[in-house]
């Protein structure tokens, strides 16, 4: 053996090396100045040959077998001044591969990234950690980086390298628990995790925490992706959406079309396989929206996730959007057509909880992470899930950058926070014993508020025209209030108490209605408290209980008079709105993941009118700004008639912006016909109906008003009144302008 090349050798790291042990190859292998010359060494077992040479082939030279798949070589002079070089192993089987060597590449992770990420403001870290393709010093490959504090050894796995540890393992970044390393000729499409070897001695096989596709459940496997390659079209939508301020979103409408791709429609009902792809569904879902005037779509459960049953809200995956429907670029087409189309898209987005699954983030380096380590505090009891660490700064890092990840890499206007309430209180869903108290003794999740309000702030700082909705159930204070006010942050809220009490009266048979009506009335108490958006969404329809048609009361054709009544009350209610895919046709079922919605149900009149019904509200809904300028201001809403529980009847009035086309809303809950009934009016004027859900081509049997003068005749506390034909079951929205007094 050289003299020179055995006097270099540190043995010990070698028999690190050996034993899968190494967190610090680059100390061993690579290429090394030695005083005046260099040290080549490389490991590549079951090889019989190994040689180097420039770039270019030029000047090669054999490697000296130090030891079982252990080579080297020493230079006397600096051969490789640049580096640059490639080595070529002829393994026992013949086969031979040439490649250059991943130890000779200086590492991408900085000081500077390191201090962030322990402060927990390094929000551009999806840059930095994961896995991305680039070329450095003129080669191109992939360059892999992990946090794993924890770990004692991690190395990149795949089917580059017959899945075995040894062949790559990484250099850990000194004082990080960051390992990184950039393998030469490894580019888009290649399936890898990492290995990760705990201190414990397990191996551990995990899914990469910040990659950005995976295979196709039930695979689970991470595959290199280059989601820097679209070009996007989207530059115009992205612009007006940064004008935006805050205010002016509040006073812009808002309606949700809420909707899970993988159940829309089907390819092929038969096939757990059978999905449409993004850019399918985009052309499909797209052209649906836009006719049906919705003005955002939101999406279901898209970050990757094993199991069809979560929907998508256990994931194991958080930068990658789910490959049941094809790839990140395939995703974002599908947001870049609906920006050409004129439609928001929002993400559902689950920072509360992530499961279990092996491969995923639950004891990522063989100890709690990711998680909470105190399990009173790191685990969900009845959900069988892991909650995050939010004190510890990594880990909000993670998160903070997550949502800012959706929204400048893939587009996204807007991430709905899933199970904030579980966030908030640490005995959520727990009983005694299960959760320990914060230090004042109390059950805020002090760390989650924090971290709640910090992704709040940096998202409208970063990004002004996106913005968080809040999934919250419960009467937390000022969950939309701005941080500077000591809120959380959100712009708007789901009102959940509205739609419990909304669906509980609605259900309830007419003659009991009356001894509920506070359930239809008591919202508006509270309306103003946060910027509410009203939800019917899919947790309403699963379960037993039942899909919106079939919570109606009476026989089919009460049923869908029902419904239109309580949509018409729903789209004239203060807040922004969301309708669940399917329950705008009437779906007769409940809604599963497993199948298609029932298209076929729009071949029978009842189900296609109820159809034309919610678009006629959309259109509606947006051609008059009564209906959202003012959602937040007391001016915009009024109660006309509200108090009289037996006739079933409720009026009110809504106002926009201007005293033109202001509008009035009746409301029968009752199935009783009112002929010639006096109905009060806000101002002496005419009144055009725009909308009657009685109307024959909603449904109905065409009982409707016309054009309607106001007398000068005092009614439910209006000094004027009018005249209306009321349907049973039925609702009807008349425009007027207050200054016309003719």
């Amino acid at each position: 053996m050289n003299k020179r090349l055995e006097d270099w050798v540190n043995w010990v790291l070698y028999d690190e090396l050996k034993r899968g042990e190494l967190n610090a190859p680059k100390h061993l292998l690579g290429i090394h100045d030695y005083g005046e010359g260099q040290v080549i060494t490389c490991y590549r077992p079951y090889s019989n040959r190994v040689t180097v040479a420039t770039s270019t082939g030029k000047g090669e030279a054999e490697l000296e077998e130090l030891a079982d798949g252990f080579y080297g070589i020493y230079f006397p002079k600096k051969k490789f001044k640049d580096k640059k070089y490639r080595i070529t192993t002829e393994y026992n089987d013949g086969t031979s591969v040439t490649t250059a060597d991943c130890y000779a590449f200086d590492g991408q992770i900085s000081d500077y990234d390191v201090y962030l990420f322990a402060e927990g403001k390094n929000y551009d870290i999806y840059d930095k950690l994961g896995a991305h393709p680039m070329t450095i010093d003129g080669v191109k490959g992939t360059y892999f980086a992990v946090w794993a504090p924890h770990a004692r050894r991690v190395s990149v796995v795949g089917s580059f390298n017959m899945w075995d540890g040894n062949l790559h393992p990484m250099q850990l970044h000194p004082a990080s628990g960051i390992y990184e390393l950039f393998i030469p000729d490894v580019g888009p499409g290649t399936v890898y995790k990492y290995q990760i070897l705990t201190r414990e001695g397990e191996i551990l096989f995990k899914a990469d925490p910040y990659g950005n596709y995976n295979q196709m459940r039930p695979e689970n496997a991470s595959v290199v992706a280059d989601i820097n390659s679209y070009k996007w079209s989207d530059s115009k939508w992205i612009d007006e959406r940064n004008k935006i301020s805050r205010v002016q979103r509040m006073k812009s409408p808002v309606s949700i079309y809420e909707c899970h791709l993988g159940s829309w429609k089907k390819k092929d009902e038969d096939s757990d396989f059978g999905f449409y792809n993004y850019r399918e569904l985009a052309q499909m879902i797209g052209d649906y929206v836009k006719e049906m005037g919705y003005t955002h779509v939101e999406l279901m459960g898209i970050a990757e996730y094993p199991f069809d049953g979560s929907w998508g809200y256990q994931v194991t995956n958080y930068f990658a959007p789910t490959s049941r429907y094809g790839t990140p670029e395939d995703f974002m087409y599908f947001i870049d057509h609906m920006h050409k189309l004129g439609i928001g898209v929002i993400l559902d987005w689950v920072p509360a909880h992530f499961p279990r699954d092996a491969h995923g983030l639950g004891r990522f380096d063989g100890m709690p992470l990711y998680e909470h380590p105190d399990p009173r505090r790191g685990e969900h009891p009845d959900w069988g899930t892991y909650i995050f660490d939010y004190g510890r700064n990594e880990v909000s890092n993670f998160l903070t950058a997550n949502a800012l990840f959706w929204v400048e890499k893939f587009h996204v206007d807007a991430l709905r926070v899933d199970a904030v309430a579980s966030m908030l209180y640490l005995d959520y869903g727990k009983q005694n014993g299960q959760w320990l108290p914060n230090e004042d003794g109390g059950n805020e999740n002090y760390d989650a508020i924090k971290f709640l309000q910090k992704v709040n702030e940096v998202m409208e700082k970063r990004n002004p025209g996106a913005y968080l909705i809040a999934e919250e159930s419960t009467a937390w204070a000022g969950v939309t209030s701005p941080v500077s006010m000591k809120g959380l942050g959100f712009l708007f809220k789901w009102n959940m108490g509205w739609m419990n009490d909304f669906l509980e009266y609605m259900k309830l048979d007419p003659y009991f209605r009356s001894f509920n009506h506070n359930k239809l009335t008591f919202s508006l108490t509270y309306t103003y408290a946060e910027n509410y958006i009203l939800v019917i969404s899919h947790d309403e329809v699963v379960h037993l209980k039942c899909s919106m048609i079939n919570k109606m009361p009476g026989f089919e054709v009460d049923k869908f008079a029902n419904l239109r009544t309580a949509y018409g009350f729903m789209f004239g209610h203060p807040g922004k709105k969301l309708l669940f895919m399917g329950q705008e046709f009437a779906q007769l079922r409940e809604w599963s993941e497993a199948r298609s919605l029932d298209w076929f149900l729009l071949d029978q009149p009842l189900h296609s009118k109820m159809q034309n019904f919610v678009k006629a509200l959309n259109h509606m809904y947006t051609k008059y700004d009564a209906l959202y300028y003012n959602d937040n201001e007391n001016m915009g809403f009024e109660w006309i008639k509200c108090d009289d529980a037996e006739s079933g009847i409720v009026a009110f009035i809504r106002r926009g912006k201007s005293s033109k086309d202001q509008l009035m809303f009746v409301c029968n809950f009752v199935p009783v016909e009112r002929t010639t009934h006096m109905v009060g009016a806000p101002c002496l004027t005419k009144y055009e109906e725009i909308l009657n859900s009685d109307a024959e081509e909603f449904g109905g049997k065409g009982r409707t008003n016309g054009v309607v003068a106001a007398v000068n005749q005092p009614c439910d506390r209006m000094k004027y009144s009018v005249c209306l034909t009321i349907a049973p079951l039925s609702m009807m929205v008349f425009r007027y302008d207050y200054t016309d007094k003719n």
